[in-house]
Parts: C-alpha cells; sequence; structure tokens
C-alpha cells in the first residue's frame, strides 16, 4: 500500500476525506430558516396579481 505525507484525520474514515485540510471539511451546522408569521407579503400578491392579469389580457387579446 502507497502511503503519502499528508497530514490525515482519522475520523473521516474514507481515504479522500481523510486527505483533505481541516477548513474544507468542517461541517458547519446548517442555518435554522427565519420563519415569518405570515410567510406571504404584499409585494408577492401584488406581482402574483400583475402577471396573471398580463397572462389574461395577452390570452384574451390572442382569441378575440
Amino acid at each position: 500500500m502507497r502511503r503519502y505525507l499528508v497530514l490525515t484525520d482519522e475520523r473521516a474514515r474514507h481515504p479522500f476525506l481523510a486527505s483533505l485540510p481541516p477548513h474544507i471539511r468542517r461541517v458547519d451546522p446548517e442555518p435554522q430558516p427565519q420563519w415569518r408569521p405570515f410567510p406571504v407579503s404584499g409585494e408577492d400578491v401584488r406581482q402574483f396579481l400583475l402577471a396573471y392579469f398580463a397572462c389574461l389580457v395577452a390570452a384574451v387579446t390572442y382569441i378575440w
């Protein structure tokens, strides 16, 4: 078996992961999502209605 002169981490459990530097192997905890009391804002509703009516006008214009 061939050994490379690389500092390894025995906790990595895989030769490739053990050869990576610690700052790359580090697993940060996932950030918790920031929940809003109501997930849809007024701007979201406005943009949805704008797109809906624009498509409706385009369809009616095409049919007419």
